[in-house]
């Protein structure tokens, strides 16, 4: 298995971890597999209070689930009764850990979820794309989408996002509370950078009380991230999604190129 996340220790409180699966940035059952492999060193580091997460692929941050593997299961040893990608994104929610995505590129599907698990979201106001192309496909969100965008944009607009299954510039995903701030490219890294080291200079059991007491607001409960998934597993079955996925796959999905650069446009055509 080659690994698609490195580590930065920028300080002893503060890391950056960064993601690179070429040639798109697809997120797979290995990835999921790293991923809960740093949650159990962010869970037992005395000394860690933020991770930043980003892309060395400025095209994509994540592409989106790689549905070629989409019948492998994660391989690493469960520490609850969730699904690992649930697993994963509630102890990232829960932990003590402040997490934070810095977004450039394409963060579609589940790479879009991905960026709703973590705390804070900060996305370039030129390069970053978001997207739930779902729907476009036979399917629905079945990894957080539903639950987190219903919470942070509202019904009206998490419906736009899910049915339309099309692409939004960081500015409008802004607007729409699917993230922090946009901000230009060049100020983006600076800005995060700076965050998390003003975050991460405070005392650590603060931090971590304040995250608990605000995460009463509203995390989605195990029973509707697991309704979601269902929902998802019973349309990727259907004939309908077959066909559809075929379509996409054979216009170029999962490969690098137009297609997957302009995805949201793409699905809107491809019946």
């Amino acid at each position: 298995m080659n690994k698609q996340l490195t580590v930065n220790r920028k300080t002893s409180a503060y890391w950056r971890v960064t993601f690179l699966n070429p040639p798109i940035n697809l997120l797979d059952p290995d990835t999921i597999d790293e991923l809960l492999t740093h949650m159990d060193q962010f869970e037992t580091d005395p000394e860690l209070k933020v991770v930043v997460f980003d892309s060395a692929d400025p095209d994509y941050f994540i592409a989106h689930y790689d549905m070629a593997r989409a019948g492998e299961a994660p391989k690493s040893p469960r520490a609850s009764d969730l699904p690992a990608w649930f697993e994963f994104t509630t102890r990232l929610a829960k932990s003590s850990v402040v997490s934070i995505a810095e977004i450039r590129g394409r963060a579609r599907g589940i790479g879009s979820e991905f960026a709703l698990a973590c705390d804070m979201r900060f996305a370039s106001l030129e390069k970053a794309v978001f997207g739930q192309p779902e729907v476009g496909v036979g399917i629905v969100p079945g990894g957080g989408g539903n639950e987190m965008l219903a919470r942070l944009a509202g019904r009206a607009r998490a419906l736009e996002i899910v049915l339309g299954a099309d692409d939004y510039d960081a500015r409008t995903a802004e607007r729409y509370g699917w993230i922090n701030r946009a901000l230009p490219d060049t100020e983006l890294g600076g800005f995060v950078d700076n965050l998390a080291r003003r975050i991460a200079s405070f005392d650590q059991q603060a931090l971590s009380e304040a995250k608990r007491l605000l995460n009463r607001a509203g995390l989605p409960g195990a029973p509707e991230l697991i309704e979601s998934r269902t929902a998802f597993l019973s349309l990727a079955a259907t004939e309908g999604t077959r066909q559809a996925l075929a379509k996409a796959i054979a216009q170029g999905l999962g490969k690098a190129g137009g297609f997957e650069l302009q995805l949201g446009g793409r699905l809107g055509h491809l019946g």
